[in-house]
This record gives C-alpha cells, sequence and structure tokens, in this order.
C-alpha cells in the first residue's frame, strides 16, 4: 500500500492537471477563463474522483497502466456524460481532443514518475 503522502500527491498531481486541461480548451477557444472554469472542469473533476474509486488508486497511485489508465478512461468517459447532462458540449472532435490529452497528462505524468523511480533505484543500487 502506497503512502498518505503519495495517495495524497498523486490526487493533487491528478486534480491540478484536469484543471489545467480545462484551462487550456478555454484558452484555446478565447473564453474567459475564470469566469467559466468551473463550468468546464467540474464534469471530469466529479469523474476523477469516481476514476479514483473504481481503479483503487490509492493503491498504486502512480501505476501508469494499473491506475493511470482506469483513471483516464472514467475521467473521459465520465466527465463526457456529465458534460452532456449539464447540457454542455461533446462534439467528436472535443471528445478526440479530450481523450488524447487526459490520457497524455494523467497517464503520462505516472509513466514519467515511474521511469524516474526506475532509474533512480538503479543508480543508487
Amino acid at each position: 500500500m502506497a503512502s498518505v503522502r503519495s495517495v495524497l500527491s498523486a490526487l493533487l498531481v491528478d486534480v491540478v492537471l484536469v484543471v489545467v486541461f480545462a484551462v487550456i480548451g478555454r484558452a484555446s477557444h478565447a473564453e474567459d477563463l475564470l469566469a467559466g472554469l468551473w463550468t468546464t472542469a467540474w464534469p471530469f473533476l466529479a469523474a476523477l474522483a469516481v476514476g479514483w474509486l473504481v481503479a483503487q488508486a490509492w493503491r498504486a497511485p502512480l501505476a501508469p497502466l494499473r491506475t493511470g489508465l482506469p483513471v483516464w478512461a472514467v475521467t473521459l468517459v465520465g466527465g463526457m456524460l456529465l458534460r452532456a447532462a449539464s447540457g454542455q458540449g461533446t462534439a467528436v472532435a472535443f471528445i478526440v481532443v479530450a481523450a488524447l490529452s487526459l490520457l497524455l497528462l494523467l497517464v503520462g505524468w505516472r509513466a514519467l514518475a515511474s521511469l524516474v523511480t526506475r532509474r533512480r533505484a538503479m543508480l543508487e543500487a
């Protein structure tokens, strides 16, 4: 089981990256960043929380495949379903961009952290 510190750190990184995803999306459409940030981010943040539960992310918060992939999938699908239910857009192009962006963010940072951890362990051995 991972330490409380690593679990909370991983959760914080995921939350920050989902908010960054929302900020980049709003900025790319020249929308007011702060006024509508919550509207854009909340569906994905809610889905991220569900993703953490589904993946039991606290068990291996840094694992790219065991944790990152299910967290990404639930965040993407759940976020899109919540956007649709709340009357927000879910155009195919947006779904593709969101899928790739969230994959890079939610799985990518874990892959990078795993590489750094392995490399550090090899150097210490």
